[in-house]
């Protein structure tokens, strides 16, 4: 509900507010695309590293049989390094690099697979990092999305129409009072005349 005066001032200032919401309304509806495509592009490109992670994972299937062999505590994640990317006016993380850190062990009382073991885990610590990246950019995105979207409703359903419906009153109203103050002065002249004529 938009309050109002029935008044010039109150028109010029409804008059302004309307003028800006048809400005901004191009702007967001843009912004609304590029966050729905960087959503679906995210999205896509999370499903891309599951993928990835499922087909690593069957490759080395035959070597998971062996994993009771390996300690867990060998191989650990020392540090994540990201940094931020704004798309849309949305800062996201992007994953720049994993360090690790392998605890020593003796080569020659460790099974032949040890190394390649490792490597492989690394891979696939990498892959599900950067999917759970990707996931939150996603997040991050679609809740942009939403909220601009709501703006756009917001904009389009209520606030432009019930502005123009304000003016719109407003204007009648001003109409109305002029008329009738014409038509005011019309008989306050035309009974001047009538008595100046008797």
């Amino acid at each position: 509900m938009i309050k109002f005066q029935y008044n010039k001032t109150s028109l010029q200032s409804l008059d302004k507010q309307l003028k800006m919401r048809v400005r901004a309304l191009p702007t967001i509806k843009n912004k609304e695309s590029a966050l729905r495509s960087e959503v679906k592009r995210a999205k896509e490109v999370a499903d891309e590293f599951d993928e990835k992670l499922e087909a690593r994972l069957n490759e080395i299937q035959e070597m998971l049989q062996l994993y009771d062999e390996y300690r867990p505590d060998i191989l650990t994640v020392k540090e994540v390094s990201m940094s931020i990317k704004k798309i849309a006016g949305v800062r996201t993380p992007i994953l720049d690099k994993v360090e690790y850190s392998i605890k020593d062990f003796s080569l020659f009382n460790a099974p032949g697979w040890f190394l390649d073991g490792i490597q492989y885990i690394k891979e696939i610590v990498n892959i599900a990092l950067e999917r759970e990246f990707f996931m939150r950019k996603m997040e991050l995105l679609d809740r942009a999305r939403k909220k601009t979207t709501q703006k756009v409703n917001l904009y389009e359903k209520v606030q432009i129409p019930g502005f123009q419906e304000a003016i719109r009153k407003i204007k009648r109203f001003l109409e109305d009072e002029e008329n009738l103050s014409k038509s005011a002065q019309k008989i306050v002249k035309n009974r001047k005349a009538m008595e100046e004529a008797s």
